[in-house]
């Protein structure tokens, strides 16, 4: 019930943030100043190894925000933020529930190539991992509300205007440290796939 509840109120932080960008854009010109800030909106898909042993691999859906802010006015550089969410349900012949959710911050390098409308940049972030559901609550998940997370990736957006471009993937190598009574490690794979708002 809690992580819903968080879930929900993301969603609507995420709506709140994206209106008020919306709303000061259409009031304040910007001529040729250079967008600083970008909030990107995603839906992401997690392949991951959560139960111990083996690969025992399964998949998670969900979705993150990730907020930027360049360092220097069009300047390759930014600090990143990134919430995320996702669930899976039917885990095993026994049938677990898992949502991992991940808070994570960190920097982001884009490179400049001309006048392209592909963006490629790569990231690493740093921060914290939750897991509720029954996968969890059955093991020796003690740190299972925080621990450490990891998420080193990177991706391409294509710019469609000033203000919106599409980010056509993103996959990144998201490790989380979550107790499962064996080695306390979790593998997982995040590819996303969202829109981007400049402002």
């Amino acid at each position: 019930m809690r992580v819903r509840i968080q879930y929900h109120f993301v969603l609507l932080l995420a709506f709140a943030v994206i209106s008020t960008a919306l709303a000061a854009a259409q009031t304040a010109p910007t001529g040729d100043k250079p967008l600083r800030a970008e909030l990107a909106l995603d839906y992401s898909y997690i392949r991951s190894n959560a139960p111990p042993g083996g690969c025992s691999c399964f998949n998670l859906n969900g979705g993150s925000a990730t907020f930027a802010w360049s360092l220097k006015p069009a300047g390759a550089f930014a600090l990143v933020g990134d919430l995320s969410a996702a669930h899976a349900s039917g885990i095993s012949s026994a049938g677990y529930d898992l949502t991992l959710s991940t808070y994570t911050v960190g920097a982001r390098y884009r490179p400049r190539i001309g006048h392209s409308p592909l963006q490629p940049y790569g990231q690493v972030l740093l921060g914290a991992a939750r897991s509720s559901g029954s996968l969890v609550s059955g093991q020796i998940a003690t740190n299972a509300s925080a621990a450490f997370a990891a998420n080193v990736g990177g991706g391409v957006d294509l710019r469609a205007s000033k203000r919106f471009s599409v980010r056509l993937a993103e996959a990144d190598y998201l490790v989380t440290t979550i107790d499962n009574g064996v080695n306390n490690h979790q593998n997982n794979l995040r590819i996303s796939s969202g829109i981007v708002f400049r402002f």
